[in-house]
């Protein structure tokens, strides 16, 4: 299994966070790839996911934070399954002295995960 974080959409509308792992025997039909690159010291603030995706971080160490101040920190390695596209989404920013390089993976939105809770 690899470590995970699953940032959903809650019934309440905010964004919310859950740790877990995925399934590395699973496959699934993807939409499309992307790679992407932010400067050091980034920042995004207040967003929802544009789609249902993976984003595997290849450098960088990131705090990410959703509604009600919950943070948790991303590693090269990590995988967020980003499916919080309505609501009040999360905002993150780079701690180190790194540029964030990952991959986005993107999915149709009603495409099931391989994410398993440890929440």
């Amino acid at each position: 299994m690899i470590e995970a974080y699953h940032l959903y959409t809650g019934n309440d509308g905010h964004s919310h966070v859950a740790r877990g792992e995925i399934a590395d025997d699973e496959i699934f039909a993807t939409e499309s790839m992307r790679f992407a690159e932010s400067t050091t010291h980034a920042s995004l603030d207040w967003h929802t996911a544009p789609t249902t995706q993976y984003v595997i971080t290849l450098s960088g160490t990131l705090e990410f934070t959703v509604h009600g101040g919950e943070t948790f920190i991303v590693r090269p390695g990590d995988v967020i399954v980003a499916v919080d596209t309505t609501g009040s989404g999360h905002k993150w920013r780079l701690l180190d002295d790194q540029p964030w390089r990952r991959i986005y993976v993107t999915f149709k939105n009603e495409t099931k995960s391989a994410f398993f809770s440890l929440d």
